[in-house]
């Protein structure tokens, strides 16, 4: 991945970041991409300090107009894009009944809709080129059912699903588009669901019976570096021959679902 740009959605924290790290690490030139534009310029402070290159673009996926703008603005400024991966997430949780308009729209433009814009971006670049790998993150979530994450899960597997069909009909432009599908994994949006650290770790790993929840057979909840691993090699040349797979990353939470 040495001198190739990547685009990295979701690159403020949490696997996002992750991702941006290991990437750099290959030598990758990083467009990095979040709405919360602090937290991103620390990212990329922190990349450039450890000698990468590493640009932070502001941006919010639900916006077709921002996104075809900054990919725009990569392309020119960094070079062509080879690498996308599609980390940007929010988790809004509560049962059906109770849950609102704007708490199932918002899940849905960010996750699914967010995805649509930088990946349909991204293609229409890679397309000519005739090359290009794209990772989107989804979660176990979109193949098991989870108490009190319906919409999180529905936009997951709606991404998921968006991600293969687009790899079926990028495959005869030499584009691939794979899918990584983390379980409990040790970042922010994890730990905002937890009200007391070492119980809601425990309750993780071990599971939650009333919630019809299996625990983690690994016995650990995973680091955001499990996932980027997992992210690297799909999106690396020794991944040449995969397209449209879904590789789930969660210790065996989802017994293999």
């Amino acid at each position: 991945m040495k001198d190739t740009t990547a685009v990295v959605t979701g690159a403020a924290g949490g696997i996002g970041a992750a991702v941006a790290h290991a990437l750099a690490a290959r030598g990758a030139t990083l467009a990095l991409l979040d709405r919360d534009a602090e937290r991103l310029d620390a990212t990329a402070a922190r990349l450039r300090q450890a000698g990468h290159r590493a640009t932070a673009y502001p941006l919010d996926v639900t916006s077709s107009t921002e996104v075809d703008t900054v990919i725009d603005a990569v392309e020119t400024q960094l070079g062509p894009v080879e690498r996308l991966v599609n980390a940007a997430g929010v988790l809004r949780t509560g049962t059906v009944t109770a849950f609102t308009d704007e708490d199932w729209q918002t899940t849905f433009a960010v996750n699914t809709t967010g995805v649509f814009h930088v990946s349909r971006a991204v293609v229409r670049k890679m397309t000519p080129r005739r090359r290009g790998a794209l990772v989107t993150i989804a979660s176990n979530a979109a193949t098991a059912a989870r108490m009190d994450m319906a919409a999180y899960a529905a936009s997951k597997a709606a991404a998921s699903m968006f991600t293969k069909c687009l790899g079926l009909e990028s495959a005869a432009h030499g584009i691939r588009c794979n899918i990584v599908a983390p379980g409990s994994t040790d970042t922010p949006m994890l730990t905002s669901l937890w009200a007391d650290e070492d119980a809601a770790r425990t309750a993780s790993v071990e599971g939650v019976p009333h919630a019809f929840r299996v625990g983690i057979p690994l016995a650990r909840v995973a680091s955001p570096q499990n996932v980027a691993d997992a992210v690297l090699f799909l999106l690396s040349d020794e991944a040449a021959h995969i397209t449209m797979h879904h590789l789930t990353v969660d210790g065996g939470a989802a017994l293999g679902a």
